[in-house]
């Protein structure tokens, strides 16, 4: 790799950015128009067919999402880690390529600009734009397979949650059940007691009217409570 800065392949000329005079990264004698030419020529390589890269296999995702589940807290490097995106020798990502386009060298710069510094960067670290497309591909098939496997848990989850909710509300519903009927057996015994009494006292009432009848014979004032003289007033016995 060139021990060259990447930004340094392009000066500032009469306040505009653009690549330096007589740059030819390709080789060859430099010239007028030659730095033009280059970027052409390697900007020209976006337009070829990147083969897609495989999607990670989810189950590589199953201990970060079981992580995450756990509340703990999971960067996309390590989902990136658990879909094995290794870190290429020459260090070109789709993040180094990030960072290189958000620097102040060139963050300002028109977007055709930008592009030619990074393509004529890439090529003098003999690196090839579809590898860091390739880089891209995966990053992106890694955070959608583990989405898919987030999301998978979450409505595991759901499901399992809904099941033990369910189950609580069924023990809860017999639950409620039985404490009604125990609510409406205590108030029909108390019921039951209070017809009973009722029908009690009537044949009470009866039998103190028969006593009283029969006291009444012998008695001015009778003693005997009845349901007509609740209250009778007792005379002490001579």
């Amino acid at each position: 790799m060139s021990s060259k800065k990447w930004y340094e392949y392009f000066v500032s000329v009469e306040g505009e950015n653009k690549p330096a005079e007589g740059l030819n990264p390709f080789g060859g004698q430099p010239g007028a128009g030659d730095a033009a030419s280059a970027i052409a020529q390697i900007a020209s390589q976006v337009q070829a067919p990147v083969a897609a890269a495989p999607p990670p296999p989810p189950a590589k995702f199953s201990s970060a999402a079981a992580t995450v589940m756990s509340g703990a807290a999971t960067t996309f490097e390590d989902i990136y880690n658990a879909a094995d995106i290794q870190q290429p020798s020459h260090g070109y990502t789709i993040l180094k390529v990030s960072e290189m386009l958000q620097s102040e060298h060139i963050r300002q710069m028109p977007a055709e600009v930008k592009k030619g510094s990074i393509l004529v960067a890439l090529d003098a670290a003999g690196v090839k734009i579809q590898e860091v497309i390739q880089d891209a591909i995966r990053r992106d098939q890694a955070l959608d397979g583990f989405e898919r496997v987030r999301l998978k848990s979450v409505e595991d989850l759901e499901a399992r949650k809904l099941d033990e909710n369910k189950k609580i509300q069924d023990a809860l519903d017999k639950y409620v059940a039985e404490q009604k009927a125990r609510l409406q057996a205590n108030l029909d015994e108390v019921a039951k007691q209070k017809e009973s009494f009722a029908a009690w006292r009537i044949q009470k009432q009866l039998e103190e009217q028969r006593i009283a009848d029969c006291v009444s014979y012998f008695v001015a004032e009778n003693p005997i409570s009845t349901a007509a003289n609740p209250q009778p007033q007792v005379k002490p016995v001579s």
